[in-house]
């Protein structure tokens, strides 16, 4: 009894401190652990460290997708460390896409700002597909850890805001998952069905070897 009753009382402990914290900004000068980032010093924090302007302006596109993903995660926007949030921008040039990929610790919210962007994910109970071409206005919700992709499917560049149920998100994008590194072409055709010559090609494109 005396155990279940400290351990009552331990766990409205650390509760109730955790509830007098207002915030933890990020230390971006240790490492990340799995609960983020520690604390920085109270009196270190300032207003900067709750603003982040880097949505503003698009990283470089990528060639290969013709699209790019600006994020403000913990490690660029440290103020949102402990929060459960984040934000990204997306820009999708003419034909471009974000192909098949996975948050594995957030669901996501998309907002299209400009042009037409095809989205969707897939379930992982009976790998049904939803799939909708998103307009100006448009909001589309990915729950966390399905597959999904965005496809801009306009005649004009497209832009979105997209928002994450956790400061590190996480990222793996199937393609880069399979044919970015060096397993074995073997294991890769095991697993996937494909044929040697299209694994080698596919491996080639992205970076991949054996």
């Amino acid at each position: 009894m005396f155990f279940q009753s400290f351990f009552i009382f331990s766990l409205l402990f650390l509760s109730s401190e955790a509830a007098v914290l207002d915030f933890c900004v990020g230390d971006l000068s240790v490492p990340d652990g799995p609960g983020g980032y520690a604390c920085k010093k109270p009196s270190a924090v300032t207003a900067n460290d709750f603003v982040f302007s880097g949505l503003a302006t698009p990283v470089k596109l990528n060639p290969l997708i013709k699209a790019a993903v600006t994020p403000a995660f913990a490690p660029q926007f440290p103020g949102l460390n402990g929060l459960g949030i984040s934000m990204a921008r997306l820009d999708l040039a003419i034909g471009g896409v974000i192909p098949m990929h996975t948050h594995p610790g957030a669901s996501e919210v998309l907002y299209v700002v400009t042009g037409e962007i095809c989205a969707g994910f897939i379930s992982s109970s009976d790998n049904k597909v939803f799939f909708k071409n998103l307009k100006k206005g448009d909001i589309m919700v990915f729950p966390q850890g399905l597959l999904h992709f965005q496809i801009n499917s306009g005649k004009t560049a497209a832009l979105a805001i997209v928002s994450f149920s956790s400061p590190t998100p996480g990222l793996q994008i199937t393609d880069f998952a399979l044919f970015a590194n060096d397993l074995a072409t073997e294991i890769v055709q095991a697993t996937t069905f494909l044929d040697a010559a299209t694994i080698k090609k596919l491996k080639g494109v992205l970076g991949g070897t054996n």
